[in-house]
């Protein structure tokens, strides 16, 4: 005669939690995979209309063109080296005015 010993209460709580841990870590793990995928989707791409930017150098700045708008793209670094670059220019000093307007710093116009 066989006999089916039933698993006790501990043991289904044990499984249990083991399961509701796997898939949370399952989860979390799609949840990176997903975040990347999105991340990786948008590097490099215009903000403006979605197309690749190509990445030039301008006196030592590192400035992101859009191949199909041809917009100007900057991070915070490169367009601080922009606004402190010797080299008084029309776009510098374009440039400074937009920062005092975005930012209220007190850059100078030279």
């Amino acid at each position: 005669m066989t006999t089916h010993k039933k698993p006790s209460q501990n043991e289904d709580e044990y499984f249990a939690k083991r399961d509701a841990e796997l898939l949370r870590q399952h989860r979390q793990a799609a949840q990176r995979a997903a975040t990347e995928a999105e991340r990786k989707s948008h590097y490099m791409k215009c903000p403006k209309c979605g197309y690749d930017l190509l990445t030039g150098d301008w006196h030592g700045i590192q400035i992101d063109q859009c191949t199909h708008c041809h917009g100007l793209w900057l991070d915070a670094a490169e367009a601080e080296a922009l606004v402190k670059h010797p080299e008084p220019t029309i776009f510098g000093r374009v440039f400074r005015a937009v920062m005092r307007g975005v930012s209220g710093a007190r850059a100078s116009d030279s």
